[in-house]
């Protein structure tokens, strides 16, 4: 079952802090994932870990684009391929903290170059997470992101926490 944007606009709050989450929502544009991003960010405090996972191409950073706008940093952000993690200020008094781990080989190579000092110190968000999952708190926050098969700009997206 998806929920629909106005279910979600009603139930976020309540669902976010659900520690068994599982939420289905069928983003049929671009907006709409900036849309679910940004009424997610709405949510977040300080410690909260977010895992973005999906194929290349799949939303991950319009996703980011939406947490951007709710924080008022949509000149700021880009994606930490190379440099894996970007740190951005925001008017919270902790900073949000954006990690691509893609180039990594496993949890081990992330707590050799990055350390998990960052999970306790702001927001992360964290793209394709799943190759460090065994290290991730257990409050974690993960949202699958997959292209529709047939139709081009429709995202399935999955969140859950366990």
């Amino acid at each position: 079952m998806y929920y629909t944007k106005q279910e979600l606009s009603n139930n976020i709050n309540d669902i976010l802090k659900n520690k068994n989450i599982e939420i289905n929502f069928l983003s049929k544009n671009v907006n709409e994932t900036k849309w679910l991003a940004f009424n997610i960010s709405k949510m977040l405090k300080k410690n909260d870990i977010v895992v973005l996972n999906g194929e290349l191409g799949s939303g991950k950073t319009a996703f980011m684009q939406g947490v951007s706008k709710f924080f008022n940093l949509e000149d700021q952000i880009c994606s930490p391929t190379f440099t894996i993690v970007n740190e951005y200020s925001t008017p919270l008094g902790y900073p949000i903290y954006h990690f691509d781990v893609y180039r990594l080989e496993n949890e081990i190579d992330f707590i050799d170059q990055i350390g998990t000092d960052y999970f306790q110190n702001g927001i992360c968000f964290i793209e394709w997470g799943n190759i460090i999952k065994k290290i991730l708190p257990e409050n974690t926050i993960y949202i699958d992101i997959a292209k529709d098969k047939e139709e081009y700009d429709t995202r399935h997206i999955h969140i859950w926490r366990k």
